[in-house]
């Protein structure tokens, strides 16, 4: 049975929203009657806990006028799936901590960090860092398509708009503005027009208005287009690069270890070839040359096919020596 101190406890979490606190402490009380011998009821317990992760990270049902312009899943991302810098990587960390104690730091009169910004070159992993924000914190994944919702609503944006940032305050989730140059650019900009600025305008507003449970993340492949008016809004700006050298390494092999079982490839060989393409450009490599082994019934793949389908990304890209 669970002790006095147990109990107040998971009464504590409970009153002070505190879900991974709550579960941390069932579990807890699992392995305790495990121990005991109370094999079934451990088990009964961990099956509740699986059944709330499940239910608590369901998809979001919209209303028919939105059903084009987001787009609801439940992400199984983790954080040791990203392969970036140790500072990128830091500073997730640090929006998750957040997150997780932001009812400790509201207590001292301070919000966590919910608006983030992410930059840089397509394919270096910013929608990716989106999926793992929601999958860490078990939270729905949205992504609002941009580029529909300019294209398709033209004079009708602003409108819309509002009821994105209603649904971010009513239902919490991981929301992701993809390619949000389509309405972020520079108001200054000589391609400018009248609409596009009323629509950035309304952004800023809602942006600026909000305080719901959510958090926010726009994605941009060039910060240096955006209104400067932006980045005030935003809690954090995380600014994403091609991957180094290590990087390179790490992502190769993690990616071929699922398949790859005596380490048939050379990544000092295949390291040079690699560094002018994306992380996305990398994982398709890899993903390629394990297709080709697999259909050449071959139990490894090779340095040699592995450095023909990045060959192949270089070449299809335009970037780097053929």
């Amino acid at each position: 049975m669970a002790t006095a101190e147990q109990l107040k406890m998971l009464i504590k979490s409970h009153f002070d929203n505190n879900n991974d606190r709550f579960k941390t402490i069932v579990l807890q009380l699992a392995a305790h009657e495990a121990k005991q011998g109370h094999t079934a009821l451990a088990r009964e317990i961990r099956e509740l806990i699986d059944k709330s992760k499940a239910a608590s990270n369901k998809v979001i049902p919209f209303n028919k006028d939105l059903n084009d312009l987001i787009y609801s899943t439940v992400s199984g991302r983790k954080l040791s799936d990203l392969v970036v810098s140790d500072d990128i990587k830091a500073r997730i960390e640090r929006i998750l901590r957040e997150f997780r104690q932001r009812d400790r730091l509201k207590k001292h009169g301070f919000n966590n960090r919910r608006k983030i910004l992410l930059s840089g070159p397509p394919g270096t992993g910013k929608t990716m860092t989106a999926s793992i924000l929601a999958g860490e914190l078990h939270l729905p994944f949205c992504t609002i398509l941009m580029d529909k919702l300019v294209t398709k609503y033209m004079g009708e944006t602003s409108a819309k708009l509002r009821q994105i940032f209603e649904i971010i305050r009513d239902n919490q989730a991981v929301y992701l503005f993809d390619e949000f140059d389509a309405i972020g650019s520079e108001r200054g900009l000589d391609n400018d027009v009248g609409e596009m600025r009323r629509v950035l305008n309304a952004f800023l507003q809602f942006i600026e208005q909000d305080d719901s449970h959510s958090l926010i993340v726009s994605a941009t492949n060039s910060v240096k287009l955006l209104d400067q008016a932006l980045f005030r809004r935003f809690d954090d700006i995380l600014c994403y690069d091609y991957p180094t050298e290590s990087d390179v390494r790490r992502l190769i092999a993690n990616r071929l270890s699922g398949f790859n079982k005596f380490g048939s490839v050379e990544l000092n060989e295949i390291t040079g070839w690699a560094l002018t393409l994306s992380h996305a450009e990398i994982t398709r490599a890899c993903d390629d040359a394990i297709k080709e082994a697999i259909l050449n019934d071959l139990e490894n793949v090779t340095t040699e096919q592995l450095l023909k389908t990045l060959e192949e990304r270089k070449s299809a890209y335009n970037r780097g020596e053929n």
